[in-house]
């Protein structure tokens, strides 16, 4: 705890979504923090439980036993905007952002060591394609049974924008909610200073790359190695290539700024799909980003001045810093790829 005048800063940790999270806000009194941190996280869970893929009851488990067979199902206007906002996504990433993807994880398993039999591939890909799907609000339909929707690119995301904004409407003015490294400021540190996050290496998980702050926005990353195979040197990661059913092998690491972290998060994840486009897409789209491609050459408008082979040297971080945690005073927050 540390104080900032009348207000006190409170810290509530908690999982959800495969991740551990935590709600860190400044309030007049213990009691008024853990309400207004209760109310954000049931919004998350309520997100996980509609959402999931892993819930036989929820009505993302519902959506996908309609795919199975060819059907259709009405949406709500919730889900309805996810889609449409998925489906924007797919348009601007030439077909390279796909909720109809995550169906690939039948070949890739990365717990077994080992790569999958391309005729395996070759079959899921047959389901694989939004432009498959047809979606008219609130209809949703599925002429190619068999497909499957993942919303894991998007609904975090979207749970931490809606957790920050939930906190500031119940009088929140400075803090932040972290998702799993996924992380959306609701306000500046009490005393107008910026939060400091700090991106660990995707190749040296002990060491930090670069720093940023914010005042601001949210913060996402997208990384080859949270989930990936090694064999014969080469690195096999989990963001796979939809139109090839292959890992995207160009760059290693991806960390965007934006108002929402949701469009931080899908940027993120197009840059990584994009490859070696990937760098000059960003520059393009304009948001704050910086970027690490699998060789240790680093970029973007985060990027501070190279040396002189063109990467940047790591900073040590320390033993006890934790995944994902945002620290208090001159320590800084962690900020891993997902």
């Amino acid at each position: 705890m540390e104080t900032r005048g009348v207000l006190e800063g409170y810290r509530t940790a908690f999982k959800a979504m495969g991740s551990p999270c935590e709600i860190r806000l400044f309030a007049a009194s213990p009691s008024e923090a853990e309400r207004i941190a209760g109310i954000a996280i049931a919004e998350v869970a309520r997100l996980e439980a509609r959402y999931s893929r892993f819930r036989g009851d929820s009505f993302l488990s519902e959506i996908n036993r309609a795919a199975a067979f060819g059907g259709s199902i009405s949406v709500d206007e919730e889900t309805a905007g996810l889609f449409d906002y998925a489906a924007t996504c797919y348009r601007e990433s030439a077909g390279l952002f796909d909720i109809t993807s995550g169906i690939l994880r039948r070949a890739w398993r990365f717990d077994r060591g080992a790569l999958p039999e391309p005729a395996q591939i070759q079959d899921l890909l047959g389901k694989v394609g939004w432009n498959r799907v047809r979606f008219a609000p609130p209809l949703l339909q599925f002429p190619t049974p068999g497909m499957e929707i993942d919303f894991g690119g998007v609904v975090k995301e979207y749970a931490v924008d809606r957790a920050a904004t939930l906190c500031r409407e119940a009088g929140a003015r400075s803090g932040y909610v972290n998702l799993g490294g996924d992380i959306k400021i609701i306000g500046p540190r009490p005393d107008g200073g910026p939060w400091r996050i700090g991106i660990r290496h995707p190749r040296r998980p002990e060491a930090l790359i670069r720093t940023v702050s914010l005042h601001r926005g949210g913060l996402a990353s997208s990384g080859d190695y949270e989930r990936c195979i090694l064999l014969d040197g080469v690195r096999y990661g989990h963001i796979l290539n939809p139109k090839t059913g292959w890992p995207v092998r160009h760059l290693a690491s991806v960390s965007v700024v934006a108002d929402l972290c949701l469009i931080a998060g899908s940027a993120s994840t197009i840059a990584m799909l994009m490859e070696a486009d990937g760098p000059a897409w960003l520059a393009d789209l304009g948001l704050p980003h910086f970027w690490v491609d699998v060789h240790g050459e680093v970029g973007g408008s985060l990027a501070p001045p190279a040396n002189g082979e063109g990467r940047i040297p790591e900073r040590n971080s320390t033993p006890e810093t934790p995944a994902f945690a945002m620290l208090d005073g001159s320590r800084e927050a962690v900020k891993e790829p997902t």
